[in-house]
């Protein structure tokens, strides 16, 4: 778990949170003094961009944005012939209950530089942009900071550090909306235009990204562990765990990031951030942010990695864990998640931009006393039918929670639906209120 904000120095049982609560850290000399950019000097005078990829491919190192996909792989796709290529870095981190990656560029922003030194250098990519969530000021400022003093010291800009390669990172703040956070609406973004999801095909990032030039986008945590690799080497990293950060919230009692190796219990991290408040048992879970399945009681052994939380029909997203106990209300829990993706709605497809609207619609109506035995049916037949319908991933994160809550919380819907005490106004016909020609 992250250290208090009193504690000072290093944490050695941490990897990726080992230094954001030194002092200083954020400055390039206690980074380098702290072994940072150590990894920039050896792989850009000892090995080969191959030989990077080989090694972050060899750690298994999967993406910690939402989707996991293999690290390694991904470089791969990109077509190393191609003589303009870039590297986006999403920052953006809206997915409701995540707050890991604002830890780690306000506590060490130099260590996201260098893990795109190193991813740039790996691809042959001399344009990086860092796409950052608008109200991280202080994020912006520190990494700003970083940026500029990596320029001053040759780590960045021509010929680093007098060698061939040469590269220049621009940092971009987004302007909050939640949709930016897929991978084409942020590529949208940063080109000037309204987040909306692109086509995919053509539009693979790796083939027709940025400016359609191939990109890699990877995610904040995703290029911190890129130092720790290339440092320690790929079987070290896979006995550390590998690494996971977590950020867990809800009801708990010591809210916070905490790191862990991947696949710890559910209970574990509970554990690891104080446990439930006092009296309290537990309820349920989002183990991945709001756009995944929830969790219940019998799940909290469950391993928290990709393949555990596949299996239960959830997935284990950007790490952000939200807890609940018995004290929690699910029907105004899905409420609130399926309001929020409605708010975030780009409008581009039709199951997205009617189907949210429609099930908060009904949900708000049981909660207000209106609601009808028949809703439920209606509510599942929604679910359904925004299920792999969508253009994007945004309007799928509706269904999980709503699927959930239906099926191990059902009788939290029926109490609402029993307690209604009156009948919902239906609206005129139109034939009885538009005057008929003639009559």
């Amino acid at each position: 778990m992250t250290q208090s904000p009193g504690t000072l120095g290093p944490d050695p049982t941490n990897v990726l949170l080992r230094h954001v609560n030194v002092p200083g850290q954020h400055d390039i000399d206690t980074y380098v003094a702290n072994g940072g950019y150590a990894a920039v000097h050896r792989a850009l005078k000892e090995m080969n961009p191959d030989e990077v990829v080989a090694a972050v491919d060899g750690s298994q190192l999967r993406g910690r944005g939402g989707a996991g996909f293999p690290t390694g792989r991904k470089w791969k796709f990109i077509n190393r012939n191609a003589p303009v290529k870039y590297l986006v870095v999403n920052a953006d981190e809206s997915e409701p209950g995540t707050f890991k990656d604002r830890t780690l560029l306000e506590g060490d922003p130099n260590l996201l530089v260098e893990g795109i030194i190193l991813t740039s250098y790996a691809l042959g990519v001399r344009n990086a942009f860092v796409y950052l969530r608008g109200e991280y000021y202080d994020c912006h400022r520190l990494l700003g900071g970083a940026i500029r003093q990596a320029y001053e010291r040759g780590l960045l800009g021509e010929r680093i550090l007098g060698t061939d390669f040469s590269l220049d990172l621009v940092v971009h703040p987004g302007a909050g909306a939640y949709i930016a956070g897929e991978e084409t609406a942020l590529l949208e973004s940063l080109e000037g235009r309204r987040a909306m999801p692109r086509l995919k095909p053509p539009y693979f990032p790796a083939v027709m990204g940025l400016y359609n030039k191939p990109t890699v986008l990877n995610n904040v945590e995703t290029l911190c562990c890129v130092p720790w690799i290339l440092n320690h080497g790929a079987e070290w990293w896979m006995q550390q765990g590998p690494p996971q950060l977590y950020s867990v919230s809800g009801h708990v009692q010591n809210p916070g990031v905490v790191e862990a190796p991947l696949g710890t219990t559910l209970r574990d991290l509970i554990d690891r951030a104080g446990g439930l408040r006092p009296g309290r048992t537990f309820k349920a879970c989002y183990p991945g942010g709001s756009s995944s399945r929830p969790l219940v009681a019998e799940h909290i052994d469950v391993a928290m990695n990709h393949e555990s939380l596949a299996k239960l029909g959830s997935m284990m997203g950007s790490g952000a864990v939200i807890i609940m106990d018995d004290t929690t209300d699910m029907v105004k829990v899905i409420a609130r998640v399926a309001e929020f993706y409605m708010e975030e709605s780009c409008g581009k497809c039709t199951p997205c931009r009617e189907g949210t609207r429609w099930v908060v619609q009904v949900l708000e109506r049981i909660l207000h006393g209106h609601g009808r035995p028949s809703d439920l049916d209606l509510l599942t037949h929604l679910s359904k039918n925004m299920t792999g319908t969508c253009f994007c991933p945004l309007g799928e994160s509706v269904p999980p929670s709503l699927n959930a809550g239906l099926a191990h919380f059902r009788n939290e819907f029926e109490a609402y639906i029993a307690r209604s005490n009156a009948a919902v106004p239906m609206p005129v016909r139109i034939k009885e209120s538009v005057p008929v020609a003639g009559s």
